[in-house]
């Protein structure tokens, strides 16, 4: 650009020109669809958050070997031989 050349902007509309301020369906869709994906990515901060803080409220109280017929804590490796 050389000096005292005036700098007119493409971006800018001109007087005759009316800016259409309405969005079409594609942007309302992608707007809502947007907003939709940011609410599943809260909902799964809260929910790892939740699992940090504490991790042992969703596991089960039951152990392994209670559901095993016959045999004693600690014998489970002797029976698959």
């Amino acid at each position: 650009m050389m000096d005292g050349e005036i700098f007119t902007g493409t971006l800018v509309p001109s007087g005759n020109m009316t800016p259409n301020s309405s969005m079409t369906l594609e942007q309302k869709t992608t707007f809502a669809f947007v907003i939709l994906l940011f609410i599943f990515l809260g909902i799964l901060i809260v929910r790892c958050f939740r699992i940090l803080l504490d991790p042992y409220r969703s596991m089960p109280t039951s152990t392994w070997a209670d559901g095993l017929d016959g045999l004693e804590k600690g014998q489970f490796d002797y029976a698959l031989a």
